[in-house]
């Protein structure tokens, strides 16, 4: 167990007022938590301390060879008052799957899940109770060894910051139109792209400009090797409901391996349905479009839960999925999983846990 200490601002920022706009990933709370870790001591001086920019060398290993490690999770305020994380044991194990193939020191599940518990303790009256509103968890590792030799860095700092962020789709659950990008690459299976960490995407952000300014909001991306196969949007796991089933790209080491895109699948599987993870290729969904047993299509992922599709562009095709409608599986699963976060539904998955 750790001995975290915690020493609580003097000078406490103004909060978001209850019906103010709130910009995604803009507004940071009081406090962080920092931990470091030093070659032959291991992870060392936990703390908890007022929210403020790092000291850090310009030689710190980080700027010159990306070794980082991110993940996203959220806390939220049920009707009862409790605050309360959604599996966060699942974003654990990501993190130090991404660490392991990083080449950055695991943290220990508990020491991690601690962390992150006594950090929402000391700021949870940051937590937003507008429907729909959380406060996103920002946990991170950055390699700060000052050296410029290619090897992993001997010196770490984990932290974890937090930010009260507001309804994802402030208008309601509408449709988003995607780019499927049949030029540029994501990421290639032997690569990184299964673990969270900023090269990834950094390779994505000229597909999403190109996007962009077509009027598109995301990039669907197709496998690096043979420019062929379905693998996940920018920042959300791809759902194709096809002829009454729910289809997803099987995990290759090069799909992020999604907590919302796990919870996605168990539970349709527990409303009945068949789920089938597997190579979905660009052509299949072409001709499902056409031939009109494209029901559904929609992603998952932290930031939006759920987001209804739209509108797929192929090539130089462009096709409306259920009459740009948001479909009934996309609505059921947001309103379940949402519900489950904030208590209105009832977890029979054990997915939640209380912050005490």
């Amino acid at each position: 167990m750790l001995d975290i200490k915690i020493e609580k601002t003097k000078n406490p920022k103004k909060k978001p007022g209850e019906n103010e706009e709130i910009e995604f990933g803009t507004i940071f709370t009081d406090h962080m938590f920092i931990m470091d870790y030093e070659k032959g001591k291991g992870w060392i001086n936990p703390r908890i301390e007022e929210y403020k920019d790092l000291v850090i060398s310009p030689a710190a290993m980080v700027f010159h060879y990306g070794q980082t490690m991110f993940e996203g999770m959220k806390a939220y305020k049920t009707d009862e008052g409790k605050t309360v994380l959604f599996r966060p044991d699942k974003n654990i194990e990501r993190a130090n799957n991404s660490n392991r193939r990083l080449c950055i020191p695991t943290i220990p599940n508990e020491d991690f899940l601690q962390a992150v518990k006594e950090i929402v303790k000391v700021d949870e009256d940051w937590i937003p109770r507008k429907k729909g509103s959380a406060l996103y968890i920002r946990p991170y590792i950055i390699a700060t060894e000052p050296a410029l030799h290619v090897n992993p860095s001997s010196q770490y700092k984990f932290i974890i910051i937090l930010s009260p962020v507001g309804a994802y789709y402030k208008e309601g659950l509408n449709p988003v139109k995607i780019w499927v990008e049949d030029e540029y690459v994501r990421a290639v299976r032997g690569g990184i792209g299964e673990a969270k960490t900023g090269g990834n995407y950094a390779a994505s952000l000229y597909s999403q400009e190109k996007a962009h300014e077509a009027g598109y909001s995301q990039v669907l991306w197709l496998d690096g090797i043979e420019h062929k196969y379905i693998e996940e949007v920018g920042a959300m796991n791809i759902f194709f409901k096809i002829n009454g089933k729910v289809v997803t790209p099987m995990l290759n080491g090069s799909i992020l391996p999604g907590v919302t895109r796990n919870s996605v699948i168990e539970v349709c599987k527990s409303w009945g349905y068949t789920v089938e993870e597997r190579r979905v290729s660009a052509e299949e969904i072409y001709k499902a479009a056409k031939d009109g047993s494209l029901e559904e299509v929609f992603g998952s992922g932290t930031a939006a839960v759920i987001s209804p599709v739209g509108t797929l562009k192929f090539e130089d095709e462009v096709f409306e999925i259920n009459n740009n409608q948001i479909g009934e599986v996309s609505q059921k699963l947001y309103d379940t999983i949402t519900g489950i976060q904030t208590g209105k539904v009832e977890d029979k998955f054990n997915w939640i846990v209380e912050v005490k």
